[in-house]
């Protein structure tokens, strides 16, 4: 924040470099306020969080401090030929995650310029800029993480996917059915075919406000920009991910029995899955954990859970029963005839137990 007011009287406009950069200044202070009200907005209507409004509300208004009036009047709308520039990712966002992302991107863009640029301006403007630029690295982590987190709790029905022909329309299927979580689960194919198909299942699963997370592989995830990872118990270890992917993604972990359990709470899993409940031919090399590893997370988890294995319509009330209110399917939805009809399914009798358990505790 400056130490006085900037700009008491009205310069006449700046020619030549110095009034390139004063247009620089100008465009990036314009859109470093504009992304931070965005978000703002969000924070105060969308997550009702008075902390996060509060503070993204006293960012914008010291950029406005800042705004002089000399700045302003080097602009030159008519004259500026990025006007008319846009691109097509511009023209719409599939989530609210992606407007987020959006705008934290374009704010920090922002403030690096007006860092850079401020040096020939006011080197007090440039080292408040950058101070700033930081407070929104870590605004991000705490917005985007926490926007994720909250996903993943409201996430009752979770889809892993296997291979086969018709996968993306099986997924968009059972989106439509109102599946909360996908997971791209994919052990054989060739990688670049690989990171061509979860790029593509992403932006499914953004446009229709789901997560999705990528099994296994970290660079899979970073590369197509995933919401996380689901781990198996001889992958990564979590504090291996959690320091490639930061804090702002999901990290899940299978889990068969109580001590992998409580290994996996320990080291920072954002859930876990709890099986294989039945056998099952994703995992032909696991015994099944049964009900009671179900029984034991329900009074035992500390973090959501996602009782799966074997999981499909006609022993779904069972596993409820046992105390899961999260469930996660394969083949009850890659290998049905109706996904969305299945999907619809998982969703109401999930949401249903749920709403019952709620009343319990009420």
């Amino acid at each position: 924040m400056p130490d006085q007011p900037l700009g008491s009287s009205i310069p006449r406009q700046p020619s030549g470099s110095k009034g390139a950069v004063y247009r620089i200044l100008d465009a990036n202070l314009d859109r470093a306020r504009e992304g931070l009200r965005i978000i703002e907005d969000w924070c105060r209507f969308g997550l009702n969080n008075p902390t996060q409004t509060e503070h993204l509300k006293h960012l914008r208004q010291t950029l406005a401090q800042w705004h002089a009036p000399e700045l302003r009047l080097a602009r030159d709308t008519p004259g500026d030929p990025g006007t008319d520039l846009t691109h097509a990712q511009e023209a719409e966002r599939a989530s609210v995650t992606a407007v987020l992302q959006a705008n934290l991107c374009r704010v920090q863009e922002a403030l690096r310029v007006l860092e850079e640029y401020g040096k020939l301006y006011r080197g007090d403007f440039a080292a408040a800029c950058k101070t700033m630029r930081y407070q929104v690295y870590t605004l991000e982590s705490e917005l985007m993480g926490g926007h994720r987190r909250q996903q993943l709790h409201q996430a009752l029905t979770y889809l892993v996917t296997s291979p086969c022909d018709r996968l993306l329309p099986i997924v968009e299927a059972a989106l439509q059915g109102g599946i909360a979580l996908v997971q791209y689960r994919d052990k054989h194919t060739d990688d670049c075919l690989r990171l061509e198909l979860a790029q593509k299942l992403k932006d499914l699963c953004h446009r229709y406000g789901a997560l999705f997370l990528v099994n296994d592989r970290v660079d899979l995830a970073l590369a197509v920009e995933a919401d996380g990872v689901h781990l198996g118990q001889t992958d990564l270890p979590i504090s291996t991910a959690r320091q490639l992917l930061g804090h702002q993604r999901i990290i899940g972990r299978s889990t068969t029995n109580p001590e992998e359990m409580q290994r996996a709470i320990a080291a920072g899993a954002d859930y876990i899955g709890v099986g294989p409940v039945y056998s099952t031919p994703t995992k032909p090399d696991k015994a099944a954990a049964g009900l009671d590893y179900v029984r034991y997370a329900a009074e035992q988890a500390t973090v959501p859970w996602y009782a799966i294995g074997g999981i499909n319509p006609d022993n779904l009330t069972e596993v409820l029963q046992a105390g899961a209110e999260r469930v996660a399917v394969v083949r009850a939805l890659i290998e049905a005839e109706n996904p969305t009809l299945i999907a619809q399914y998982l969703v109401a009798q999930t949401s249903h137990r749920q709403r019952f358990q709620t009343v319990l505790v009420r």
